[in-house]
C-alpha cells in the first residue's frame, strides 16, 4: 500500500494527490518527482542546492512550528531568482521556510498574490477557497480539502487559496520552503492597523481578517496561538487533527 493510500485509510476520508485534477482550482504544480507518490528524490535537479541548505542549515522544532519569512542565505540561491523573474514577474520576493510538526486543520490564511511552496519532505496541505468565506466571516472546515505533497514537489498557490501550515506525515515532522512577495507575513504598522479598523467601520468586513501585511487569517476558536494574535475566530466545524 502506498503512503497516500495509507493516509486515506487511517484518516477515513479523501486525501488527494496534489498532482490530481482536484488541485486545479487551488494552484498549479510547477515541478514534481518522477515515479510513485512519495518518491525519495527531488524531481527538479535545480532543487538540489535548496534541499541541501534546508537539510543542513534549518531545524525542525521539537514541538510546534517555526516560520521564517525571509532567510537571506536561502534567498542567495540561484533557484530563488528564477521564481522571482518568472512567476512573480520580477517583483522583489522573500524566501523563507516553515518547518514543524503540525497535525491540525483549524486555521487558514490567504494572500492576494501567488505563493510558491517547495516540499523538502513529504507533507499534507489543507486548502480551501477564500470566496467560500461567508458574509458573516465564517468558514466551514469541512469545505477544505487535503492534499499530499511528495518530497520534491513545487507548487504555486493562487491568491484565492486558503492555506496555512503544512501537516506532517511522520514523527520527524516537515520542511517547506515558502516564496512570497517581500514584506508578506510581517507586522502591520500602526498606520496600517488604523486604516484596517477604519475600513471595517465603513463596512469592509474583510478588513477584520487582515492580521499582518498581505495576510488575511481566519481561525477556529480553539486555535489559541492565532486567537491570541488577534485572528478572527470564524472557522466552524470540528477542530480536526489528521492521523499519520
Amino acid at each position: 500500500m502506498g503512503r497516500l493510500e495509507e493516509l486515506n485509510r487511517i484518516n477515513g476520508f479523501g486525501i488527494f494527490d496534489v498532482r490530481s485534477a482536484a488541485f486545479r482550482t487551488y494552484g498549479r504544480v510547477l515541478a514534481a518527482p518522477e515515479g510513485a507518490v512519495g518518491a525519495e528524490a527531488p524531481g527538479d535537479p535545480g532543487l538540489a542546492e535548496l534541499f541541501r541548505y534546508m537539510e543542513e542549515r534549518t531545524e525542525i522544532p521539537d514541538e510546534g512550528n517555526i516560520y521564517v519569512a525571509s532567510d537571506p542565505e536561502l534567498e542567495k540561491i540561484e533557484s530563488i531568482a528564477v521564481y522571482r523573474n518568472t512567476l512573480f514577474g520580477g517583483l522583489d520576493v522573500q524566501a523563507g521556510y516553515c518547518n514543524g510538526r503540525n497535525t491540525t486543520v483549524n486555521g487558514f490564511e490567504y494572500h492576494k498574490s501567488p505563493e510558491v511552496n517547495i516540499a523538502v519532505t513529504d507533507f499534507l496541505l489543507a486548502l480551501g477557497h477564500s470566496y467560500d468565506i461567508s458574509d458573516d466571516l465564517s468558514y466551514d472546515v469541512d469545505d477544505a480539502e487535503i492534499f499530499f505533497m511528495p518530497r520534491g514537489t513545487v507548487i504555486e498557490l493562487f491568491g484565492t487559496t486558503l492555506h496555512l501550515s503544512p501537516l506532517r506525515t511522520c514523527d520527524a515532522g516537515f520542511r517547506n520552503i515558502v516564496i512570497l512577495p517581500r514584506g508578506t507575513n510581517t507586522p502591520l504598522s500602526d498606520e496600517e492597523r488604523l486604516a484596517a479598523a477604519e475600513a471595517l467601520a465603513r463596512g469592509d468586513r474583510e478588513a477584520r481578517l487582515l492580521l499582518q501585511k498581505q495576510k488575511w487569517v481566519i481561525s477556529h476558536p480553539e486555535r489559541e496561538p492565532l486567537i491570541r494574535q488577534g485572528a478572527h475566530p470564524g472557522v466552524t466545524g470540528p477542530n480536526r487533527e489528521l492521523k499519520y
